[in-house]
């Protein structure tokens, strides 16, 4: 018996995939401002970096964290997977500044609809199968660049020069490698991202479509 059944419909989940600051997650809240009166959440894949603390920082920063292999993408599933079925998980904090996870942990209760964002959340079989919507956000390189720029040194304290370094060695080119090729397990594209108000009504009504599925 399973004493945690859910007793309502399972959460609606949509992967919000695109490269580095394409406007992932102003996508979200974008479509859970078209969504009134159902309850969100939004899961970040980065908090998913596995966690190397037991290397020196040094090694750390050298990790190609645009590679699959970066992400802890099987504890996620299993969050996702406790979510469906009405349990609350506890989702890690991830600290950019250290390269590792810190020792608190970010508690994320089941909701109505549940985003999935990151560079690479399409890029896993196992991580698309949960998902019921699959979205790609797709915006210039140059833009891109720019917003990646401006968050890094702002909110992560890298320097202009590690940032340009990082994005010409690993970022573009991963992203060439996996991000955009997972355009093609998207059911939608979103060009402009969280400024298609267009998409953005596509989504809210697709969404409230499931609801009322699972409802009736």
């Amino acid at each position: 018996m399973n004493d945690h059944a859910p007793q309502s419909p399972p959460p609606v989940i949509i992967g919000v995939a695109g490269g580095t600051g394409s406007g992932k997650t102003t996508v979200a809240l974008r479509v859970q401002e078209a969504a009134p009166g159902k309850t969100v959440q939004i899961i970040h894949h980065d908090s998913y970096y596995r966690d190397n603390a037991h290397l020196s920082l040094k090694d750390r920063a050298k990790i190609n964290y645009d590679h699959p292999n970066a992400f802890e993408t099987e504890l996620l599933v299993k969050h996702l997977k406790m979510l469906k079925d009405g349990q609350a998980v506890d989702v890690p904090v991830y600290d950019y500044t250290t390269h590792s996870r810190r020792p608190e942990t970010r508690r994320v209760e089941p909701a109505d609809i549940i985003f999935v964002e990151g560079i690479l959340v399409l890029e896993a079989e196992p991580l698309r199968e949960l998902m019921d919507i699959r979205l790609y956000v797709g915006v210039d390189a140059d833009e891109r660049f720019i917003r990646r720029l401006k968050r890094d040194t702002r909110e992560r304290g890298r320097s202009v020069e590690s940032v340009i370094e990082q994005y010409m060695k690993v970022v573009r080119p991963m992203h060439n490698q996996f991000v955009n090729p997972t355009k093609k397990y998207a059911h939608l594209i979103i060009p402009e991202g969280g400024h298609n108000q267009v998409a953005i009504d596509l989504i809210a009504a697709k969404i409230t479509a499931i609801h009322q599925a699972r409802h009736g």
